[in-house]
């Protein structure tokens, strides 16, 4: 699969994932590599120039607006910095998927949102406002809302940015254990390295526009292919080089005595 804005800006060439049902895969690589395009591929939101993208059973390009519609039904979707509705409540935000996709009696959408703010640890903080909510706490709300329809296949968007560790603590394992329970599959688009090898079972690394390595946690953590190797250890030299291109630190120097 690939894809390009434009026939000067290609973003993927040759990509190829399989991502097995039940299980939680990371896709990782420095900024600007490809990774949020290739959610936006996931989720239909755009189609590859060539190739294909098959998701829960259906080739995305081959749908229309309905069929995008129903086949997202199926997917949850946890944004980088929770992108709650700001002028709703914690309930009401959970509530909102289940009001937009299903005809449901008050009674059980009553039921339905306080079981998934219990899953994330949140249903004392059903009548707060998402102002009125630390980071983590926000972020935890946007995944009991991602989950409220069940999804078959989750998809995540730097969850871990920006959390302290306890919140990460409770958001990695909430990341694991929701899958689990759902049945569903998960995907974790991500710079965090250590952060995700824990909660995933393989990870595909990303530079270019290309999947440059692939493996388990524990097959990366070990890799010698220089790129993994620099990007799973922070290491400042190897395939990314730690100074932009320009003309010679003494020729710079040299100038600057003139």
């Amino acid at each position: 699969m690939s894809f390009a804005y434009d026939s000067a800006r290609p973003v993927l060439r040759d990509v190829t994932l399989d991502i097995p049902r039940g299980s939680v895969v990371g896709i990782m690589g420095q900024s600007g590599c490809g990774k949020t395009t290739l959610l936006r591929i996931i989720m239909g939101a755009y189609f590859p120039g060539a190739g294909a993208a098959r998701v829960v059973g259906h080739v995305t390009s081959e749908l229309d607006r309905d069929g995008l519609y129903a086949m997202r039904r199926k997917m949850g979707m946890l944004f980088q910095f929770g992108a709650l509705f700001t002028d709703l409540s914690v309930f009401e935000n959970v509530a909102f998927p289940l009001r937009e996709h299903l005809h449901l009696p008050e009674e059980l959408v009553q039921d339905l949102v306080m079981m998934k703010l219990q899953a994330v640890g949140l249903r004392g903080a059903a009548h707060l406002m998402p102002t009125e909510l630390s980071g983590g706490m926000a972020r935890r709300v946007a995944l009991a809302r991602s989950i409220a329809l069940d999804p078959q296949l989750m998809l995540y968007d730097e969850p871990f940015t920006g959390l302290d560790p306890i919140s990460f603590g409770v958001i990695s394992r909430l990341v694991r254990s929701l899958n689990d329970a759902l049945g569903a599959t998960s995907i974790i688009v991500t710079h965090d390295v250590q952060e995700t090898l824990g909660v995933v079972d393989y990870v595909y690394f990303m530079a270019d526009g290309q999947v440059v390595s692939q493996g388990t946690p524990q097959a990366v953590d070990g890799s010698l292919e220089p790129f993994v190797d620099q990007f799973v250890h922070g290491k400042p030299d190897g395939p990314v080089p730690f100074h932009y291109p320009g003309s010679s630190f003494a020729a710079d120097l040299a100038l600057a005595a003139d």
